[in-house]
């Protein structure tokens, strides 16, 4: 049963390079879905004008914010970036969305309602394309088997019950975030994903997944590259080995005498 939250004060942090065509569009879808919400623009120095674009919504609505960063560094420090901005202030709920289209803002609701108080609920909603109910829409076939299968070995190697743990859509009771001692994740790419999640259930924190149907992004080009895909198996190999040996070591001192 879907567990709604009280009250939140939510804000969804939405990255941004090159996306001048899609945000207009995708915050007012957000905040016809979610009236409530708030928005916070992190927007890495695009020289197609999507910072000036994001300051022209700031202007007409003061429920959008711009935080203006001088050059691309990377998914994982405009999240960053954008969490920290948020836990200066007293949102209760912090949530992650694509720019491009392929989040759906409707699906917002939803997933806000399924947080609780710690203990009672979910700690952390991810939407998942990769559970009962979730799918994704004109993806080409490679784009899908990519994904499925990092996912996969992502679930096997660190161990987590988690089907979609590479998902950017999202969100976060607050306590979670500061909790997870954002000033040390290095992390980029889809890889950033996945190290949260695994900090939060290393930490002790409830995640779920929720249905979500993701779309091929329209306008605009993907920032996947090789160098993500590398930097993610990677990593996720080293976290896998290390929570495998710590596994052991914990086994072992229950064993002995």
């Amino acid at each position: 049963m879907t567990r709604r939250a009280p009250a939140e004060k939510v804000l969804v942090v939405i990255p941004t390079y090159n996306e001048r065509e899609n945000l207009g569009p995708i915050v007012r879808r957000l905040f016809d879905a979610l009236p409530a919400a708030n928005v916070l623009v992190v927007d890495d120095g695009s020289p197609d004008g999507t910072g000036e674009v994001a300051d022209g919504l700031a202007a007409d609505d003061d429920r959008v914010h711009v935080l203006h960063r001088t050059a691309k560094a990377g998914l994982g420090a405009a999240y960053v970036a954008g969490f920290e901005w948020a836990l200066a202030r007293d949102y209760t709920a912090i949530m992650e969305m694509d720019a491009d289209g392929s989040h759906a803002p409707e699906d917002l609701p939803r997933l806000v309602g399924m947080l609780g108080e710690r203990g009672t609920g979910a700690d952390v909603v991810l939407g998942s394309r990769y559970v009962t109910g979730g799918r994704t829409v004109n993806w080409p076939w490679y784009r899908e088997f990519l994904s499925r299968g990092a996912n996969l070995y992502s679930k096997l190697a660190l161990g987590v019950p988690i089907n979609d743990i590479t998902s950017g859509y999202r969100v976060y009771r607050r306590e979670v975030l500061e909790t997870l001692q954002l000033h040390n994740v290095a992390s980029q790419g889809y890889c950033f994903q996945v190290d949260l999640a695994l900090r939060a259930v290393e930490a002790g924190f409830q995640v779920a997944e929720a249905p979500i149907t993701f779309v091929e992004r329209e306008l605009g080009t993907s920032k996947m590259d090789a160098n993500i895909v590398r930097e993610a198996l990677l990593r996720v190999t080293s976290w896998g080995l290390r929570r495998r040996t710590q596994q052991a070591a914990q086994t072992a001192r229950q064993l002995l005498p």
